[in-house]
């Protein structure tokens, strides 16, 4: 582990605008400026392609697993409820794997709150799992409807309000800035 003051903190970036996921890669991106390590586990999202993906690659420092077996119960999943529970126990073990490894400054849990509010993964681990952070790694969640008993647990809590979008204008997803 680095020489880092404090125990850690558990940030959380939750609410129904844009710029959940920006966020917490915006924290990855300045832990890597100071030589920091970052794990990244994103929930839901699935096989689906965007630039961070390939920016994370290019950068050092970052691990990216990818647990999701994309959008649950959207944009025409037909994959069986059982797939998706089983990615996310997947990705809920990766996480306190690599959390407790002693590898990583910053470990990030990208739409874990969707994944807690569609059922995927029960409240009561992933608030096991910021019980058991160990001092000095910093634990950034993400995602819609984060639950009550996390913003409780959390240090900073930061809600994406969506006031205007493109998409309300007819503009689809932009590559490079939606994805």
């Amino acid at each position: 582990m680095s020489d880092r003051d404090g125990d850690g903190l558990v940030l959380v970036f939750t609410g129904n605008g844009k710029g959940k996921t920006t966020a917490a890669l915006g924290t990855a991106l300045r832990a890597v400026g100071y030589g920091y390590r970052v794990c990244i586990i994103q929930f839901i999202k699935g096989t689906w392609h965007s630039g961070e993906l390939d920016a994370i690659e290019r950068m050092g420092n970052v691990e990216l697993m990818r647990s999701g077996q994309g959008f649950y119960k959207m944009g025409g999943d037909d994959l069986p409820e059982e797939v998706h529970r089983k990615a996310a126990a997947e990705g809920m073990a990766a996480a306190r794997s690599r959390m407790r490894s002693g590898r990583y400054e910053v470990v990030i849990l990208d739409e874990i709150n969707n994944a807690v509010h569609a059922g995927l993964v029960p409240l009561e681990d992933l608030l096991l799992l910021i019980e058991d952070r160990p001092l000095g790694v910093d634990l950034v969640l993400t995602g819609r409807d984060a639950a009550p008993e996390v913003i409780e647990r959390a240090h900073l809590v930061t809600e994406m309000r969506e006031i205007k979008h493109p998409f309300q204008q007819g503009i689809t997803a932009r590559k490079g800035i939606d994805y």
